[in-house]
C-alpha cells in the first residue's frame, strides 16, 4: 500500500500572485492613511503607553492573506491516491545437473570448460530470484550438492565449491539426471526443469539415460540439455614427467542421446561451442521458463480539499470578529 498527494486544478495556484500585488497596495494605503504632526518633542506621547489596537493594526490584512492562500489550496483541488498491489507468483524448480568428469577441463572454453559453466550458471540463478533452485553433479557416479533452495547465496557459494576430481571419474549421464528427477519428483511447482550440462557420452553409472528420461518424464519434467564442446579437437592440459603440456583431444558429445532425452521430456537440445554461446543458451532458457506474475492494482482517490477551506472560513470568522471588537470597523 502507497499515498500519493496532487492537486487536480493545480492552475490555481496563479492567483497567489495576487498576494505580493495586495501587500504592496496595503503597504501604501497603509501609508496614506496617517496624518502628519510636527512637534517640538516626544515626552507627552511616551508617558501614555502603547494600545492593542495599535499594536495589532495589521492583524486583520495577515488573517485575511491567509484565508485567501487557503482557500486558493482549496481551488486547487488537493487529492490523496492510495495504491494497493496483491502480487501472486508462481515460482519454478530447476536443478542444474553438471557434468564434472576430467574432460570439463579442456581449455576451448576461458579459462576451461567447467569454470565456464560455473560462472554462466552463477548468472542465471541470479536472474531468477523468484525460484528454488538445486544442483546436482556427476562425473562417475553422481551426488547432491545442493537441494532445492530459494537461498540463492548458499547456491552459489556451494556452485562454487565444486571441481573436477570431486569424484570417480568417467560420465555418468544417466545417474545425473536419475538424481535431478529424485530431488524434483516429490515438488508441487507449477514447473520442474533439469538443465544437464554435459561434455561427452555416457560410459559410466548403473541407470540407463534413456531409462532416466523415461522416468523424468513420467514426471512431468521438462529437460533442457547442453553439449559443451567445440567442433573437432580441443587443448586438454596433461601432467607429465616434464611440466603441464596440452594434447590436442577429440570432442565427442553424444548428441543423439541428448537430442532424444530433451524431446522425450518437451524439452529442447542445445551445443555450446564458446562461453558466449553458453552464455545466450542459458538466456534463451531462461526466457522459455519465466516465473508467472500476477499483479493486482487498486487505486482510490480522496478529495481533500475541505480542512483548507474550513480553515479559510475560521480565519474569515476571526476576521469578522476583530472588525468589531478591536477595530469597531463594522456597525
Amino acid at each position: 500500500m502507497f499515498n500519493q498527494f496532487n492537486f487536480a486544478n493545480s492552475e490555481a495556484f496563479y492567483l497567489l500572485l495576487l498576494i505580493p500585488v495586495a501587500i504592496v497596495w496595503y503597504w501604501f494605503r497603509h501609508g496614506e492613511s496617517h496624518a502628519h504632526l510636527q512637534i517640538s518633542e516626544f515626552t507627552f506621547f511616551k508617558s501614555g503607553g502603547t494600545s492593542i489596537r495599535s499594536t495589532l493594526r495589521h492583524l486583520q490584512f495577515i488573517v485575511v492573506l491567509l484565508a485567501f492562500t487557503l482557500l486558493v489550496v482549496a481551488l486547487a483541488r488537493p487529492q490523496s491516491s492510495s495504491a494497493k498491489q496483491n502480487v501472486s507468483v508462481e515460482g519454478i524448480d530447476i536443478m542444474l545437473a553438471m557434468d564434472i568428469s576430467s574432460s570439463m577441463l579442456a581449455e576451448d572454453f576461458r579459462p576451461n570448460r567447467l569454470a565456464a559453466a560455473k560462472e554462466v550458471a552463477k548468472d542465471f540463478i541470479k536472474d531468477r530470484p523468484s525460484d528454488r533452485i538445486g544442483l546436482v553433479v556427476f562425473s562417475g557416479e553422481s551426488f547432491t550438492q545442493c537441494p532445492l533452495t530459494s537461498d540463492h547465496n548458499i547456491l552459489i557459494s556451494l556452485l562454487d565449491e565444486i571441481k573436477s576430481g570431486m569424484i570417480e571419474d568417467g560420465t555418468a549421464i544417466g545417474d545425473g539426471l536419475a538424481t535431478s528427477v529424485s530431488r524434483l519428483k516429490e515438488s508441487d511447482a507449477v514447473s520442474k526443469v533439469i538443465i544437464l550440462l554435459t561434455d561427452g557420452e555416457n560410459n559410466r553409472g548403473f541407470i540407463d539415460p534413456q531409462s532416466a528420461a523415461e522416468i523424468a518424464k513420467v514426471f512431468g519434467l521438462r529437460v533442457y540439455t547442453i553439449g559443451v564442446g567445440t567442433i573437432g579437437t580441443a587443448p586438454y592440459p596433461v601432467q607429465t614427467p616434464f611440466g603441464l603440456q596440452y594434447q590436442q583431444v577429440e570432442v565427442r558429445i553424444d548428441e543423439p542421446l541428448l537430442k532424444n532425452i530433451a524431446a522425450m521430456t518437451n524439452g529442447k537440445y542445445f551445443r555450446a561451442t564458446n562461453t558466449e554461446s553458453l552464455r545466450e543458451i542459458y538466456a534463451e532458457i531462461d526466457q522459455m521458463e519465466k516465473s508467472k506474475v500476477d499483479i493486482t492494482e487498486f487505486h482510490r482517490k480522496h478529495e481533500e480539499f475541505l480542512p483548507y477551506a474550513l480553515a479559510a472560513l475560521v480565519l474569515i470568522a476571526i476576521n469578522f470578529i476583530l472588525g468589531i471588537s478591536i477595530f469597531r470597523r463594522f456597525p
